[in-house]
């Protein structure tokens, strides 16, 4: 039974941990913080409860099978999962707004033909068929197959990404805005492309262009809510190392990889001890576990993002026609693209009682050089 250290207990090292387990490692999981899950947290205060990172789950058949594959019990038995229709609401800058179905290709085609005129649909649909074709050549390797060879790797080296043919030559646009400019024209479906990079996190300015694969995913497979919250997913997964016999030494961070003959041979622990392992999985940027920084957050090279959250706890019953997800686009200084987003789930466990509300919003802070003060609102 090897002997498995995994570092850091957010959702994709649990989950890490949990297959580990199943195949026979010994697994334990070092988190420096008091409790699992990562950015999947929740506050709670006042009866009110709230999602403090991410409130939706896409791609859900990833979770599917990580429960089918350590357990008996499949995903829907441990949580509660609803689709989100209609998936979204996008309010432009221009004051036009556009409500998109979900799952539904030819009901976004409609939709945006409808609000942004003839036309629009159409280049929206043609930008994801690219998507797809990106989707399609990172599938396998990414989430279905371990990269066993370097063949595998060199599929992953450059950005997958179809750029149409321009004249003779075939050009590939380095960044997602570059290519929503060029294929979109439309600068409320250029603000449409650039929000699905911006909910993770990215600059679509330096985003690659195979990016678009985002807004793919969420119209072919949908948009999902876990009832009572994202934190109940993280429960789940937890729950399930624990039954396979995971386990977990919280408050007790890594200071780096112990490193013998080429290979990592187990960790050393802030208090200076050290933990032997055959194998050690990094759940986290592992640039610090080698002795170099995170990011430019650290003081590294390049740009950072951050993200802004407020929580809402509001007087008055939830709308009837209240959409759960709402994205209000922006231009700040020099162009730079801003969607704030409005989540609001509508779900009974997160509020006291029928007639208060429990809102979350939420918007990615325009990379900065780490210290320097950002661009003015």
């Amino acid at each position: 039974m090897a002997r498995t250290v995994v570092i850091g207990a957010g959702m994709g090292a649990m989950a890490a941990a949990a297959r580990l387990a199943v195949a026979g490692h010994r697994v334990t999981v070092y988190e420096r913080a008091r409790t699992h899950g990562g950015a999947v947290r929740r506050l709670e205060r006042d009866g009110f409860g709230f999602d403090t990172g991410p409130g939706l789950l896409y791609l859900p058949a990833v979770w599917r099978d990580l429960f089918v594959k350590t357990g008996r019990e499949p995903l829907e038995e441990c949580v509660a999962l609803t689709e989100v229709d209609p998936a979204v609401r996008h309010v432009f800058a221009d004051g036009t707004s556009v409500l998109l179905p979900g799952g539904s290709r030819a009901g976004t085609v409609d939709a945006l033909d409808s609000a942004l005129g003839p036309g629009a649909g159409e280049r929206w649909s043609e930008l994801l068929g690219r998507g797809r074709r990106t989707w399609e050549a990172t599938r396998r390797p990414l989430l279905e197959e371990p990269l066993t060879d370097a063949g595998d790797r060199a599929r992953l080296g450059a950005d997958p990404y179809p750029a149409p043919r321009r004249g003779l030559l075939r050009r590939r646009a380095p960044f997602l805005s570059e290519i929503a400019r060029a294929e979109l024209r439309d600068p409320r479906l250029v603000a449409l492309l650039e929000s699905h990079a911006l909910a993770h996190g990215l600059d679509p300015r330096r985003t690659p262009a195979s990016a678009a694969v985002l807004p793919y995913l969420e119209q072919t497979f949908g948009t999902w809510y876990v009832g009572g919250g994202m934190r109940a997913l993280a429960d789940a997964v937890y729950e399930r190392c624990l039954a396979r016999g995971v386990e977990f030494r919280f408050g007790t961070a890594v200071s780096r990889i112990a490193v013998e003959g080429g290979r990592a041979a187990g960790v050393e622990l802030a208090d200076g001890s050290r933990v032997g392992a055959d194998t050690v999985v990094c759940g986290i940027d592992p640039r610090p576990m080698y002795g170099g920084r995170a990011s430019a957050a650290d003081g590294g090279p390049g740009y950072a993002a951050g993200r802004l959250t407020v929580l809402l706890a509001l007087r008055g019953p939830r709308p009837e026609d209240a959409v759960h997800r709402t994205v209000v686009h922006t231009r700040g200084p020099g162009g730079v693209a801003r969607a704030v987003t409005v989540l609001r789930p509508g779900d009974p466990s997160l509020v006291p009682d029928a007639e208060h509300e429990s809102v979350v919003l939420s918007v990615t802070v325009p990379p900065h050089r780490a210290g320097a003060a950002g661009p003015p609102a």
